[in-house]
């Protein structure tokens, strides 16, 4: 099963639904957090999701963990659970093939709790905001490009959690401070017992032994440990109206006063696109460039 908060995304939840349809989800247990764009509507007439609503502070919920928690807790408990994001796009190796239930079949059997992703920004070539999007469509279509490199991560105390960090957002909005710029770390498949909770988004995960469950993508960690990649489509062109929305509405980070300057660059439309860029093709490209691994599962 599959656990989303989302706020005004009707543009991306018909292929996030027949994306991860076809990878074997179940069901969707879905948060829709003060929606008005008719992402309510919709999920209403779809016969394998579950919606809850709230016009609640998604800050004052952790930044909708809470939310997800307690479905975690009342309807997780003993299955692998699945968390993203609707403009998060999982992948990993074999998945045209090997659906989720295949995937989590082989880490039962070797012992694994959970499988690590490297958050993946993608974007299109030009300035943000000015190509037109098919509302039903691949958005990798219109956002083809990425950062291969460079990444790097460390571990952090007393909860032993990743930070990884790196690629094109941090490239073009946070050159001159770097360590502001997003944590790419997350355990979005987790075979969820009711003593687990995160912390911080999927970035973070209690108890903290969960977290040493992936040491980062074998390009930064010299690791060959099974590992997807979450595609990261941010960067549609509604983005533009959506930072100038998020800015006025301050619910999106705990300091929102620091990031203003982040919202304002967004909003000036910049190419994120360089002559390091690389096309995306699949999840092959993606291990030989060392940001996923199929590790053992062969």
């Amino acid at each position: 099963m599959a656990f989303t908060v989302l706020r005004n995304e009707v543009q991306r939840l018909p292929f996030f639904l027949e994306h991860y349809r076809r990878l074997g989800v179940g069901h969707f247990l879905m948060v829709a957090n003060d929606c008005t764009d008719g992402s309510i509507e919709y999920l209403s007439d779809q016969p394998d999701v579950s919606l809850w609503t709230s016009d609640a502070s998604y800050k004052s919920a952790r930044f909708g963990v809470d939310w997800l928690t307690w479905l975690q807790f009342r309807h997780g408990h003993g299955a692998w659970c699945l968390t993203v994001d609707v403009d998060e796009i999982l992948i990993y190796p074999h998945h045209e093939d090997r659906d989720l239930v295949a995937l989590t079949q082989h880490l039962d059997r070797v012992g694994a709790q959970a499988l690590g992703a490297l958050m993946l920004d993608l974007y299109p070539k030009g300035p943000l905001g000015s190509d037109t999007v098919d509302v039903d469509g691949n958005p990798i279509d219109a956002l083809p490009w990425f950062d291969a490199q460079p990444y790097r991560a460390v571990r952090q105390q007393p909860m032993q959690n990743l930070w990884l960090q790196g690629g094109a957002r941090e490239r073009v909005f946070f050159p001159k401070n770097p360590s502001r710029g997003p944590t790419l770390n997350k355990l979005p498949l987790v075979k969820w017992s009711r003593r687990f909770a995160y912390a911080n988004s999927t970035h973070t995960i209690l108890p903290p032994r969960l977290n040493m469950e992936w040491a980062g993508p074998p390009a930064v960690s010299g690791k060959d440990q099974l590992s997807g990649v979450l595609l990261h489509t941010k960067f549609l062109p509604s983005v533009i109206a959506r930072s100038e929305e998020e800015k006025a509405r301050r619910e999106h980070f705990g300091q929102p006063d620091q990031f203003d300057a982040y919202y304002d660059a967004v909003g000036e439309a910049p190419d994120l696109w360089h002559a390091d860029s690389c096309r995306y093709e699949n999840w092959q490209q993606l291990e030989k460039l060392g940001l996923m691994s199929s590790g053992d599962w062969t």
